[in-house]
């Protein structure tokens, strides 16, 4: 069943064949030859902000704790969260035309930027040794055509060399959107919502479990989906995620 684990290699082409394709930046518009211009890419991604290492929420101040104070009060499942940068404006543009203007070309771009942000804040033991989309349910899936956490997991497992598994985790009910829900419904509509499937049991045993997704913002999914890997015998689970929404 999860026989295709080896990641593939990634699609080179000559440098020359890259300078004929024609490109526009998907945040400005502005053309040129690459997906996201130097200006934007230096405007908006070139900022470190200090995070949370649990939840990746930003940290004020100067203080020397890792943790948040949520993440110290209710410790999530899931060990650490890497991401790309914050779910703001403008930059939040580049989900919404991937998720839902159907704009696909856009997934390796964020790929590679999720992968430089897993270089810049994860050494040796602290990269995953596998990679995991977080599922859709089968409506939805239907009626997006695509799983957009999918289609960056794909690029960005070719970028790090780490297999991919998308048959890891299955989603066996349809939820209600996160994004419509009060805070305190969200984990109630996720619990329960995720299984290990038993053929897929021994990947997961002992493991250190990348979780890919596009945003986190309560984090309720990532936790649930943390609480199912471990149940069956995940040693860590890192979530991977493109944007962090800013929780007032």
């Amino acid at each position: 069943m999860l026989a295709h684990l080896r990641p593939a290699k990634l699609l080179r082409l000559p440098a020359w064949l890259w300078q004929c394709l024609p490109s526009s930046c998907a945040l400005c518009g502005e053309s040129g030859r690459k997906p996201l211009c130097d200006s934007c890419r230096k405007n908006h991604f070139a900022l470190r902000t200090r995070r949370c290492v649990q939840c990746a929420m930003p940290l004020t101040g100067t203080a020397k704790e890792v943790r948040c104070g949520d993440c110290l009060k209710h410790k999530p499942a899931f060990d650490a969260t890497i991401v790309a940068t914050d779910y703001l404006a403008p930059i939040d543009q580049l989900i919404l035309a991937l998720k839902f203007g159907n704009r696909l070309a856009l997934a390796p771009l964020l790929a590679e930027m999720l992968a430089h942000a897993v270089r810049q804040q994860a050494r040796g033991p602290a990269i995953p040794a596998l990679l995991v989309a977080v599922p859709l349910g089968p409506q939805r899936l239907q009626e997006r055509g695509f799983n957009q956490s999918l289609e960056i997991a794909r690029p960005l497992a070719r970028r790090l060399d780490i297999p991919l598994a998308p048959q890891l985790l299955v989603r066996v009910r349809d939820t209600l959107s996160q994004s419509t829900l009060p805070v305190d419904e969200r984990k109630r509509n996720m619990r329960q919502a995720f299984v290990v499937p038993s053929a897929a049991m021994n990947y997961v045993r002992g493991r250190h479990i990348g979780v890919v997704d596009d945003v986190i913002t309560t984090g309720e999914t990532l936790s649930e989906i943390a609480l199912t890997l471990k149940r069956f015998g995940a040693r860590r689970v890192t979530n991977i995620v493109f944007g962090r929404t800013v929780l007032k």
